[in-house]
């Protein structure tokens, strides 16, 4: 198998790695870097587990070939959190019990976090769109979809 160099930066770090040319984004974030909250669910970019931001959009990183990626920006779960700090997001799914068995929060966090910040004041409907490729067997997404509500409203009383 051909290997391939690609500097990629995850979470605001540069790494310069070189992967087999059919290694997917989702096997080099947790095998290579050791970032565990993308979840491998369905592996063909239907559950939504293994979302992340790249390059500002949310994307199965399941579906995305490593190799591709040079030059790229990456945020996994792990990068929400700054310096200890939760982020809104974050903080907002535990007040309103939007983690039950925790499997799907990762990916629809970044689902969400991808939402606002293409969107900081989006309505219910869009909040639904931005997560209706992330499923969840738990909660029944009413507590989701509160939760990113109430970080808008956070956003607009600011």
């Amino acid at each position: 198998m051909e290997e391939v160099n690609v500097t990629l930066t995850v979470n605001g770090k540069e790494h310069n790695i070189k992967v087999p040319s059919d290694e997917r984004l989702l096997d080099t974030l947790r095998d290579r870097l050791h970032l565990t909250g993308v979840k491998e669910g369905c592996s063909i970019g239907e559950c939504g587990a293994c979302t992340v931001v790249l390059d500002g959009k949310a994307v199965n990183s399941c579906m995305v070939y490593t190799f591709q990626l040079d030059g790229s920006e990456v945020l996994t779960v792990e990068g929400l959190e700054i310096d200890g700090q939760l982020d809104p997001l974050q903080e907002a799914f535990i007040d309103h019990q939007a983690v039950q068995c925790g499997f799907c929060t990762p990916g629809m966090l970044m689902s969400a976090k991808a939402l606002l910040n293409e969107k900081p004041d989006p309505d219910r409907e869009e909040i639904k769109t931005a997560i209706e490729g992330n499923l969840c067997r738990c909660t029944g997404y009413q507590q989701i979809i509160e939760a990113i509500e109430s970080v808008v409203k956070i956003d607009r009383s600011e």
